[in-house]
């Protein structure tokens, strides 16, 4: 896979903040050597926000956001701004564009609040330098550009890059595997299928796992019992759809772990401990209960889809309860929380570490249990201990 076909959730997100007029989508354009976004003298231009794939070194593929003012006023002004906010749960470094004629205002410090309490480390660009006399001078983390002429355009990249931590690789699975393992996906291909190809968990794992030569068998459930029974030596784990799992569970040995994709998304991208904790709350559901049932992506809903008519079927089955739903897709994801007994979300693939970690701190500050559809499945199946035996580190907390 080249960097120019990585996707949005595997890549470093980079949204432009600040008033409007600051010169955002001068500085994004100029950034990304791309008219991406329209520029006027107009106040508020940019409204839904605009996004950009590129490459930029040394941080490798990203996703570069221009956002509408932060201080756009009206009933479609509040809109413009609560989809900046929207924005910030996904954003991985942040930039705070001022225009260096008006220097800094409230609006700017109330988004470097934010960027703060949200733990994003941003950087202070001081655009329009060119129309300025003067240049004061720059803290660690400022610094003065001009969209206009291209003055230091490509510094700022570079300290982009400087501030983007390193951090330590991140596995789906290959941690937990040697070298020559033999693994098997078991994939369903069914109405909520995709024509022709896999879904980017499946795609994710099984690259992973050839990246790390392990020896990889994809069946379907209805071939897995034989596939099983063929082999030579016992699989070191067989990986699942999460829908299978009362199918797959029967026709697994005891002593081979079994898990599914969902369970390995929410320890890669997430916070498996505290997804463990919320499924418990599925034993306490009562009648009327408000669920939440989100998910990452957008799709068409089909008669068998899996958030809309499979979850809640089993929970009712499983909690001998009716509570009542409610479902959000994409970005959307509710401001307040508090009114939820349980949030249930789907294993994240389309979001990016930062957008899915923001909506399990979110549910965690209201005191809204939250736990995703591999978990849940498994604990409505009795299965959920053997799904998570693979990750001994969490064990306790079951």
């Amino acid at each position: 896979m080249s960097l120019n076909d990585t996707v949005s959730a595997e890549r470093i997100h980079i949204s432009f903040f600040g008033r409007r007029n600051a010169g955002k989508s001068s500085l994004v354009n100029a950034f990304t050597g791309q008219e991406l976004s329209v520029v006027s003298d107009v106040p508020g231009t940019t409204t839904d926000p605009v996004k950009k794939a590129m490459e930029l070194l040394p941080l490798g593929p990203v996703l570069i956001t221009d956002t509408a003012g932060f201080d756009d006023e009206g009933a479609i002004g509040e809109k413009r701004v609560e989809k900046t906010l929207q924005t910030l749960r996904s954003t991985d470094i942040a930039v705070l564009v001022i225009d260096a004629q008006l220097g800094k205002s409230d609006t700017d410090d109330e988004l470097i609040k934010l960027f703060e309490d949200k733990n994003i480390p941003y950087i202070t660009v001081y655009n329009k330098s060119d129309l300025i006399p003067g240049k004061a001078h720059e803290g660690e983390n400022e610094i003065f550009v001009s969209a206009e002429s291209g003055e230091n355009v490509n510094a700022l990249k570079e300290k982009i890059g400087a501030l983007c931590k390193k951090s330590e690789p991140k596995y789906i699975i290959a941690d937990k595997l040697s070298r020559g393992d033999t693994v098997i996906l078991v994939i369903p291909i069914d109405e909520s299928a995709p024509k022709g190809r896999l879904i980017l968990p499946q795609q994710q794992t099984l690259r992973e796992l050839l990246d790390f030569h392990c020896k990889v068998i994809c069946v379907q459930p209805s071939e897995l019992r034989e596939t099983i029974g063929g082999l030579t030596e016992k699989p070191k784990v067989v990986i699942t759809d999460s829908q299978a799992f009362g199918k797959v569970s029967e026709d697994v040995p005891r002593d081979i772990p079994l898990t599914s994709f969902s369970i390995l998304f929410a320890r890669y991208k997430g916070e498996l401990a505290e997804l463990i904790k919320g499924a418990s709350a599925l034993t306490k559901l009562k009648d009327g209960d408000k669920v939440l049932i989100s998910e990452g992506c957008t799709h068409h809903r089909q008669c068998g889809d899996i958030g809309t008519v499979k979850m809640p079927a089993w929970i009712e089955k499983f909690t001998g309860k009716k509570p009542l739903y409610f479902f959000t897709s994409g970005t959307e994801f509710p401001q307040k929380l508090s009114e939820y007994s349980l949030i249930v979300h789907c294993g994240g693939c389309m979001l990016n570490e930062a957008e899915m970690k923001s909506r399990i701190n979110a549910a965690k500050d209201s005191g809204v249990p939250i736990v995703n559809y591999g978990m849940a499945i498994a604990l409505m199946h009795g299965i959920l201990d053997r799904a998570l035996e693979i990750f001994p580190e969490v064990k306790e907390l079951l």
